[in-house]
């Protein structure tokens, strides 16, 4: 767990870069950081792992408080992605992930061993890509790279500044779902900065939405934010399209099922989708279909009903619905 209390940045006289910022990021989640320019998003990543110390306030790391100890120690228990990766030119790419395990003093074989781990759990073989220079890899690659990198000596805590930014949209959105498989399978907590709404709704668990001179708008799930904004500015920020952009992030659920009616029969065999899956590809897949009508899954493949548009506009309004 990670709890920033009070958090602020001044440089000068003039309005703090961050301002008494408070939040509090629970194992195992991912945080997005997402505002404006001017905002504090990257300050208060950099105050987290001490890049830049905090005028004031506290950083909490599971009840430690980090402000205190040294910051060279802090830094080998915080994995640090940024945009441009920042890969040691004159090491290989096995080196590269071995940096941090060598600073701890880890034996050769533990290092080895850990290498090859991670640029497999990235999706790299070790046997081709370890002794690769970082020059001859892609743009996606070097990423890959950086994220193993950052995962070297096991950190609890992965901080991600803008690490998709510099890659192409498609790159881009590959490496977002494996981030997010990634995720599922290490469950580290994470504080990402983005500038970017859809992958902020995509990757984080919940979203802080700062506004200029490092204030907190709003800290909640993406589809308590895009839902229910808690100010003017926010509503501003996620934009009038926020109804669609829930759609992303509302699953279907059994609620939200209905039985098949006379005539559904040729539509059964089309195109089904899933429990769970986002309301958005129920609708795709509604939109697609000659009869509006989908066929909806079970995990095991059994049909358990039918899915319409307005299903999809009932189960919209009921998630917005508070918990009973």
């Amino acid at each position: 767990m990670i709890a920033l209390e009070a958090l602020t940045k001044r440089y000068g006289p003039g309005p703090p870069a961050v301002d008494h910022l408070s939040l509090e990021v629970v194992t195992g989640e991912v945080c997005a950081l997402i505002g404006p320019s001017g905002s504090g998003k990257s300050t208060t990543l950099r105050m987290i792992n001490r890049l830049i110390e905090p005028t004031s306030g506290r950083i909490w790391l599971d009840g430690e408080d980090v402000t205190t100890m040294d910051a060279t120690q802090l830094r080998r228990r915080m994995g640090y992605v940024i945009q441009q990766v920042g890969l040691f030119p004159h090491l290989t790419v096995g080196d590269n992930v071995a940096a941090i395990p060598r600073l701890l003093g880890w034996d050769r074989r533990r290092v080895r061993d850990r290498v090859g781990e991670l640029l497999e759990l990235v999706g790299l073989d070790p046997g081709i890509y370890a002794k690769r220079w970082p020059h001859e890899l892609s743009g996606g690659q070097r990423q890959r790279v950086g994220v193993a990198r950052a995962l070297g000596a096991d950190p609890p805590l992965l901080l991600m500044d803008e690490p998709f930014g510099a890659i192409d949209p498609i790159t881009r959105s590959r490496l977002q779902a494996e981030f997010l498989q990634l995720q599922n399978r290490v469950r580290k907590t994470v504080v990402l900065v983005t500038h970017d709404l859809e992958e902020a709704v995509r990757l984080g668990d919940r979203i802080a939405v700062l506004r200029e001179g490092g204030h907190l708008e709003q800290y909640a799930p993406p589809g308590e934010l895009l839902g229910a904004p808690a100010t003017p500015f926010v509503s501003g920020f996620v934009g009038d399209d926020r109804s669609l952009r829930r759609l992303a992030v509302v699953a279907l659920k059994p609620v939200d099922v209905e039985p098949a009616r006379p005539g559904d029969g040729a539509s059964l065999d089309g195109r089904r989708v899933t429990l769970g899956v986002p309301l958005r590809d129920a609708l795709v897949a509604i939109l697609e279909s000659p009869r509006g009508v989908v066929a909806v899954e079970d995990g095991g493949g059994n049909v358990v009903g039918v899915v319409r548009p307005e299903s999809i506009y009932e189960a919209s309004r009921r998630s917005l619905a508070p918990e009973p």
